[in-house]
C-alpha cells in the first residue's frame, strides 16, 4: 500500500531517499527553503513544501506523514547554528506535526563517538563527540528519545557518506599535491546509495531497533584509501602533510575508530552494493572521473 513519506533534507543522502520511495509508488513531500529547489522537486514528482526548520511559524500546515526522515544540513551561510538547524530545527519539526507517524529518522553521525585508539566501536559505546557539529547531532538524538515520539523513532549513525561527486581531494591526487591529513588512522564509510537503502529498510523495517551505527563494515586505512582513489583519477601515489591544528579536518583526524555494522546486518538484513571502498570508489569515480 503507498505510504506518505515526509523528508526534511532533500540533499545528498535524502534526494536518495526520496528517489527510491517515489519508485516504490509513494508519496514523498521534501521540505525546502528555497522556492527554486521547490520548483525542481515538483518536476522530479515530488511534493515539495516550503519552510526553514528553524522558524517553527513556516512549518504550520504540514502533511500528515506515515514516515517522516530528518536529515537537515548545516549551511553556514543560513544564519543558524549548527545546534539550532539539527536540535532546534528537530524540536521544532515534532512540535509542528499534527499526527504522530508510524516512524521518525534521524540521519546521525558515527561522529558522536569519540576517540578508541583505532578500536571497534558499536551502538553500545560510550558517546564522545569532539566536533562542534557532532556535538550537535548528539544534542538532537537528545531531543528526539526526549520526546513524545522516541518509541517511534530511529537513529541512524551513519558513518561518511561519499559517492558520485563526494569523494575529497581529486584535484589534489590528480596534482600530486599533498593531503591535508594523517597517513594513517581509519576511516569509516557507507555509500550514499547504500545508506539510503539503509534508511528505506529502517522505515518499515517491523523490528527495526531504535539505535543503529550504519557503516559498510569494512574500515579501510587513510593512505589505502586515498592510494585507490588516486589510481582512478591516474594520479602519483598520494603525499600526506599534517593539517593546520585548528581545522576542523585537525580534529577529524585526531579520532580513530573502526565501526562494527553487526547489529544492522542482523536486524535489517543490510547487505551492501559497495561492501568496501574498493567497490565504493569505482563506482563514484568511473572511467572519467570528475577532478574539477
Amino acid at each position: 500500500m503507498s505510504q506518505h513519506r515526509l523528508i526534511f533534507g532533500c540533499g545528498y543522502l535524502g534526494e536518495r531517499v526520496a528517489r527510491r520511495w517515489l519508485a516504490a509508488g509513494d508519496l514523498v513531500t521534501v521540505v525546502t527553503r528555497s522556492a527554486q529547489r521547490a520548483a525542481g522537486f515538483a518536476s522530479d514528482g515530488l511534493s515539495p513544501f516550503v519552510a526553514d526548520v528553524t522558524q517553527p511559524d513556516t512549518l504550520a500546515g504540514l502533511p500528515a506523514a506515515d514516515t517522516v526522515l530528518y536529515a537537515v544540513g548545516f549551511d553556514r551561510a543560513a544564519g543558524p547554528s549548527v545546534v539550532e538547524t539539527y536540535a532546534g530545527g528537530l524540536s521544532n519539526v515534532i512540535a509542528a506535526l499534527k499526527a504522530e507517524p508510524e516512524r521518525l529518522i534521524y540521519a546521525s553521525t558515527t561522529g558522536v563517538y569519540g576517540d578508541a585508539a583505532g578500536g571497534w566501536i558499536d551502538e553500545t559505546t560510550p558517546t564522545g563527540p569532539g566536533r562542534e557539529g557532532a556535538r550537535a547531532s548528539l544534542a538532537a538524538e537528545c531531543v528526539l528519545t526526549a520526546s513524545p515520539l522516541a518509541g517511534r523513532s530511529v537513529r541512524l549513525r551513519l558513518a561518511g557518506l561519499y559517492g558520485p561527486g563526494r569523494v575529497p581531494y581529486l584535484r589534489a591526487l590528480s596534482d600530486g599535491e599533498p593531503i591535508a591529513a594523517p597517513a594513517e588512522g581509519y576511516l569509516n564509510l557507507i555509500h550514499a546509495d547504500d545508506a539510503a537503502a539503509v534508511v528505506v529498510a529502517a522505515a518499515d523495517g517491523p523490528q527495526t531497533p531504535s539505535l543503529l551505527c550504519v557503516s559498510d563494515g569494512s574500515p579501510v586505512v587513510r593512505r589505502e584509501y586515498y592510494s585507490e582513489a588516486a589510481r582512478l583519477v591516474g594520479g602519483p601515489p598520494p603525499q600526506f602533510t599534517a593539517p593546520d591544528p585548528d581545522s576542523p579536518r585537525a580534529a577529524r583526524a585526531a579520532v580513530n575508530r573502526r565501526v562494527r555494522n553487526t547489529r544492522l546486518v542482523a536486524a535489517l538484513g543490510f547487505s551492501p552494493v559497495y561492501p568496501s571502498y574498493r567497490e565504493g570508489l569505482l563506482h563514484a569515480l568511473g572511467s572519467e572521473p570528475d577532478v574539477s
